[in-house]
């Protein structure tokens, strides 16, 4: 697990740098993520050339969390984990859902990775803090990030070895050249960045030279052989491919993914074509029409940076609403919910969406939801029952600028974070539920099984409002 002291600290880019370095080597590496995370795990996934998947303990339960990264890391020669913030952060002073919690629980060696940025012996107190604070997360190894040169890497290196058990991996320079755009939620996403694949392979190359990745590979092959923590999560984690082809009459999901919509875990799609259902991936950017579908999945996203596009999209967006109105079911979160929304308000300039739901929507510069989230249903509902509950999670700049209908219509109280609107999410109309928390297959799995049971009784011809009491 790649860890470090606080965000900003360049883990990322060095744990994007390490999964490429290694399939250099010829290992199969199979990526994950640490907490909520879309772009991060984009980045990773698109290194390592296969998914990435997210582990995270509160959104998802620990023994499956467990039951998660044993199916996915079983069959492949090392699995490199990116943690999310400061090794001990949390939700709590406890540190629950840090990295330090997840390592435990995964038994999983910690590599901490150093902003050395005008500092020296400093850092040997600070790594020997780390240790010392909980003995039982195992911290084995450090890479020094943004060195000044060869001195300042010497005194460090030095420093810490002496006076810490564990070795210096790495020291890697402070780069001239930015090779990863950033936007206010970290990195551009791999979609919207034209270099992608240009700007991994130079990180490898810097991986290559500047850490003992063969240390590396040792540390992991040390790491503990792990038990699942219950009986029942012995059974191997769905990894349907979602695009092969099913029963004809298996209920058609549509998804839209490209450069606005590509926030979904892979788990999600997964559910969905484990409970039966066929997956049609389009696009609004790529086409005016809307393939034949039973129903329809629209994830998160920047609707705003490719506003002009989506509402320029006239026959797509007439179309869709035209469906909404008849009792086409869809299921959207935040990105989604925005493009379901009347407007979009930027630089006071006004890009009409779907006009499925009656809402206008502007940015700040400051996040108007940003973390965990815990929605109560307390109202009917065509996808969860009345009285349950659900841990997810929301990042987002939008704001309401107006909101059309009465909060009858909202049918989630917000246990924790902000919502739609005055403390409440999921505006639902008709067999339309949207929201700006993301919900995650393998802590809510009746999620899955909703959606394509409306799907199935939309494509039976019944698609009156259903609701799940």
């Amino acid at each position: 697990m790649i860890s470090a002291l606080r965000g900003g600290s360049g883990k990322t880019i060095l744990s994007i740098g390490i999964i490429a370095a290694l399939c250099r080597r010829g290992k199969t590496v199979s990526p994950f993520k640490k907490g909520p995370d879309y772009i991060d795990a984009g980045w990773l996934a698109l290194a390592a050339g296969r998914p990435c998947f997210n582990l995270d303990t509160f959104m998802v339960p620990p023994a499956r969390v467990l039951t998660s990264f044993l199916s996915r890391s079983s069959r492949q020669d090392i699995a490199v984990i990116e943690g999310n913030r400061g090794l001990y952060d949390g939700i709590d002073i406890d540190g629950t859902t840090s990295t330090a919690e997840l390592a435990k629980l995964l038994q999983t060696p910690v590599l901490m990775c150093i902003d050395a940025t005008k500092t020296t012996r400093t850092m040997a107190a600070v790594v020997s803090g780390c240790e010392q604070f909980d003995r039982d997360v195992p911290l084995r190894g450090v890479i020094l990030n943004r060195v000044a040169g060869a001195r300042h890497e010497n005194i460090l290196r030095r420093s810490i070895e002496a006076h810490c058990g564990v070795p210096v991996l790495g020291a890697v320079p402070k780069l001239s050249r930015q090779n990863f755009p950033e936007r206010h939620m970290g990195l551009v996403p791999t979609p919207e960045h034209t270099w992608a694949r240009e700007s991994i392979a130079a990180i490898a190359a810097i991986a290559e030279k500047h850490i003992d990745l063969s240390v590396l590979i040792d540390i992991a092959n040390r790491a503990p052989v792990l038990q699942p923590l219950e009986p029942s999560t012995t059974t191997d984690i769905t990894a349907a491919d979602p695009t092969a082809a099913v029963d004809r009459s298996a209920p058609r999901i549509g998804i839209i993914r490209d450069s606005a919509f590509q926030f979904y875990y892979p788990e999600n799609i997964e559910a969905l074509s484990s409970a039966g259902a066929k997956i049609v991936f389009f696009s609004p950017l790529a086409t005016d029409s809307i393939p034949k579908l039973d129903a329809l999945y629209i994830g998160g996203g920047f609707p705003e940076t490719h506003a002009e596009a989506l509402a320029q999209n006239v026959r797509f967006k007439e179309e869709l609403k035209h469906l909404a109105e008849n009792g086409f079911p869809i299921y959207a979160e935040c990105g989604g919910l925005m493009y379901l929304g009347k407007e979009l308000i930027l630089h006071d300039r006004s890009y009409p969406m779907a006009g499925v739901l009656p809402i206008s929507y502007g940015f700040s510069k400051r996040p108007q939801g940003h973390g965990y989230t815990v929605v109560s249903v307390d109202r009917p509902n065509p996808y969860f029952a009345v009285g349950s509950e659900h841990r997810g999670h929301e990042f987002h700049y939008s704001r309401v600028l107006e909101w059309g209908e009465q909060d009858a219509e909202l049918v989630f109280r917000m246990q924790r974070g902000s919502g739609i609107w005055k403390g409440r999410d999921g505006a639902c109309r008709k067999n339309v539920l949207a929201t700006y928390t993301h919900l995650h297959a393998l802590g809510t799995p009746t999620w899955a099984e909703a959606v394509v049971r409306m799907a199935r009784s939309y494509r039976q011809g019944t698609p009156k409002r259903e609701e799940t009491n």
